[in-house]
């Protein structure tokens, strides 16, 4: 069974580091978080400068915290 992690960050093993592995994890999660956040909080027509639509502000910061 393969216990490897690929990310953004890089690879990681489950079964030899646990504990960095949900920190990363974490991480990624705060990196999310924020983005929704922060893309969340500006106005329709900042976000359009910006050439983003409101349905797309959970995938962009998916792709910010995850990789693409």
């Amino acid at each position: 069974m393969d216990t490897t992690l690929n990310t953004a960050a890089g690879s990681i093993n489950w079964t030899k580091a646990p504990l960095e592995t949900l920190k990363l994890k974490y991480e990624q999660y705060k990196v999310y978080r924020t983005t929704v956040t922060e893309l969340s909080q500006l106005s329709d027509r900042a976000l359009a400068d910006l050439g983003v639509s409101r349905s797309m502000i959970r995938s962009l910061a998916r792709d910010a915290a995850y990789g693409a």
